[in-house]
């Protein structure tokens, strides 16, 4: 499975989850930042130069309420911009299940504290991610997708995130340590959104 060495498999047994659809109520933040040459080399030769940071609290899902931190160091140049994700980590066993086997996302186990919308931290086995938001301006509706797309067997296996709810601008203090992700999930203040609402998390289609 395609990861970072922060993005280790679990060393506890995963107990299974439920298949997609998961459809889910949320809060997150979102950053963005110019790709660092770390970033470029981890990311698709066909890519846009821009690094995804989030952090999200699930309010609900189908194996429960858990928080999870990603990264994607480069997005895929294609019609809908498509995150590749190597570093993703949750603080639920379950979650971490369906991510590894519905999704082929390398999650991993973390302890999450604070808000994730506010001041919060995320730490796992020699890494950390901390954020700091700063909301700005009005919460204002948004509705739309993004995708990931992570490889498989000499492929990609590509699914499809659909939310609707409201945003609201912000800027992200980021703070990281570990093996890579300084290098790539660039530490300092970026633009960023807050968002709420309720998202769906579709199944994996091979291409």
């Amino acid at each position: 499975m395609w990861a970072v060495p922060e993005s280790a498999e679990p060393t506890v047994e995963l107990p299974a989850s439920a298949p997609p659809p998961w459809p889910a109520a949320v809060r997150a933040t979102l950053w963005w930042h110019r790709a660092s040459p770390d970033a470029r080399t981890l990311g698709p030769s066909a890519s846009l130069p821009v690094t995804v940071g989030m952090v999200v609290d699930y309010l609900s899902s189908p194996v429960g309420p858990y928080r999870e931190v990603l990264a994607s160091p480069v997005l895929r140049r294609t019609l809908l911009p498509t995150m590749v994700v190597p570093f993703i980590a949750v603080d639920s066993p379950t979650s971490a299940h369906g991510g590894r086997v519905h999704w082929d996302l390398p999650k991993t186990l973390a302890v999450f504290t604070g808000d994730v919308t506010a001041v919060g931290a995320a730490e796992g086995e020699g890494w950390h991610v901390r954020t700091s938001v700063r909301p700005l301006g009005p919460r204002l509706p948004v509705a739309g997708a993004i995708r990931f797309a992570q490889p498989v067997d000499g492929g990609l296996g590509v699914a499809t995130v659909r939310m609707a709810g409201r945003f609201r601008l912000a800027r992200v203090d980021v703070d990281s340590s570990g093996p890579t992700l300084p290098g790539w999930l660039t530490p300092g203040t970026h633009t960023g959104v807050t968002v709420s609402g309720r998202m769906t998390t579709g199944p994996q289609r091979r291409r």
